[in-house]
């Protein structure tokens, strides 16, 4: 594990609100930055048509992004469940087990970096070009006048530059989900979901370009509602505005779910007759088990896609998506639009969450979100259950009254408002959206958190004292 790339940890015990904010800052721009740089000598790109993949996975298909946060989230899928399983035990309470799982899973990362880019060139989802154009310097993957055909050692030597520049582009991914995790706000995984469904939702709403399926109006919704109105076409503005206010649907519902918790009343033991409630939110473990179940969704379909073939995608994918029943129901301006595509609907449901509470509960042992790593914390910060002795043991079984049950409605909860999200039709896709929503709430109130923190010198003591 020492001879791993690493992220140094800061020195400091607490980074300054500017220095998390710079860091963060940098690590989207490189994100974007990073998106724009096209593969040198692909041909063809298979992928491109998985455009809601590419937002779970924070990739950017055809470049050096192509992998994502794919690999990340593939290995701690991987290790929680061979940890929950009990084939590797992690002690998670401890440095030593802490440091072990993080080895584990960067070693993992690794693999499925190289894995991944092998699986994507040799199997044809990013294909290299098989001719070249000197004029342009470029690849193609169909002959034309004036381009050479590539011989086989050219075309491997080809190939082989793909994946290097795929593995070059997942590790830095890796080592900038590492350098968000230690030096900025939040994590890597999440920050890059958010910026892909960010840049999306801008697009998807007001691009004005010609669409392309519909070159008669814009790409953007809003740009295309005021179009088909002047036109005189109310099926296509009706389409437009339920995607419009879909969305906004779900930002409203996201973030009240979001602010749903639970308090407990704690008291400081070092301060006699001073009170704290001590919140645990209806969604304890946040966005992460939606992220999980829809990166191996999301894997799902690529992995149809590169070994089954394209009809084999076909007929998985409405099965993994969730079609869109309010567009459909739209567009045939009727409720009676076949049996399939609520069975489809319902499968996807039930996929999103009963997956989100599988994945919700291995989280939750994983992180230290559980009763006892819990009560051990509040313990180590001088807080006990007011009229009780100070004894973790009592503090652990009053949270594990609300923590197993929170863990399992709010994974539920937030797998449920995934789904319908998806299926309201709304921008960029409703699960993106929620995430999105989700994931910015939570980077709001660290930012706050760490702002208070930095403003305020007698909160700055008291957070001191309880490390």
């Amino acid at each position: 594990m020492d001879y791993f790339p690493e992220i140094k940890s800061p020195t400091e015990k607490k980074l300054g609100f500017k220095e998390k904010l710079k860091w963060t800052l940098l690590v989207i721009v490189l994100f974007y930055v990073l998106g724009l740089i096209p593969l040198f000598g692909l041909g063809n790109n298979a992928l491109e048509q998985f455009e809601m993949v590419s937002i779970i996975l924070g990739a950017e298909f055809g470049s050096i992004m192509s992998l994502g946060i794919g690999p990340i989230v593939t290995a701690s899928i991987i290790l929680q469940l061979l940890n929950g399983s009990g084939i590797l035990k992690f002690d998670m309470t401890t440095s030593e087990g802490k440091r072990n799982f993080e080895g584990f899973q960067k070693a993992a990362t690794l693999f499925f970096i190289i894995f991944e880019a092998i699986v994507y060139v040799f199997m044809g989802g990013l294909a290299p070009g098989s001719f070249y154009d000197p004029a342009t310097n470029a690849f193609l993957s169909q002959s034309a006048p004036g381009v050479i055909a590539l011989g086989a050692s050219a075309l491997a030597f080809v190939k082989f530059g793909l994946i290097f520049q795929l593995f070059l582009g997942g590790i830095i991914v890796m080592l900038m989900d590492e350098l968000t995790t230690k030096w900025g706000f939040g994590s890597g995984v999440s920050l890059f979901i958010a910026a892909g469904v960010s840049k999306s939702v801008m697009i998807q709403a007001f691009n004005p370009l010609p669409s392309p399926t519909n070159p008669g109006i814009a790409s953007g919704a809003i740009p295309a509602l005021f179009q088909s109105l002047a036109a005189g076409d109310p099926t296509t503005a009706i389409l437009m505005l339920s995607a419009v206010l879909g969305t906004i649907f779900v930002f409203m519902i996201s973030v009240y779910a979001q602010s749903m918790k639970v308090e407990i009343p704690l008291s400081m033991g070092r301060v006699r007759g001073h009170t704290i409630r001590w919140p645990l939110q209806f969604l304890y473990t946040s966005v992460i088990p939606v992220i999980l179940i829809g990166a191996l969704m999301a894997n799902i379909q690529l992995w149809t896609r590169l070994f089954g073939g394209e009809r084999a995608s076909l007929a998985i994918s409405p099965w993994v998506t969730g079609p869109n029943i309010i567009g459909t129901i739209i567009q045939q301006k009727t409720i009676l639009i076949g049996v399939i595509p609520y069975l489809q609907a319902l499968v996807y449901l039930l996929i999103l969450m009963g997956g989100s509470v599988v994945f919700g509960i291995f989280w939750v042992q994983t992180a230290g979100l559980d009763a006892r790593s819990q009560a051990k914390q509040m313990m180590s910060s001088g807080l006990q259950i007011p009229g009780f002795r100070k004894d973790q043991r009592i503090l652990e079984r009053l949270l594990d009254r609300y923590i197993g049950p929170l863990t399992v409605m709010g994974s539920l909860g937030i797998g449920f408002l995934a789904g319908i999200a998806d299926l309201m039709g709304a921008l960029s896709r409703g699960t993106g959206i929620l995430l999105t929503v989700m994931i910015v709430y939570k980077l709001y109130e660290d930012i706050a958190r760490q702002h208070l923190y930095d403003m305020n010198p007698l909160m700055r003591k008291f957070m001191g004292g309880q490390q």
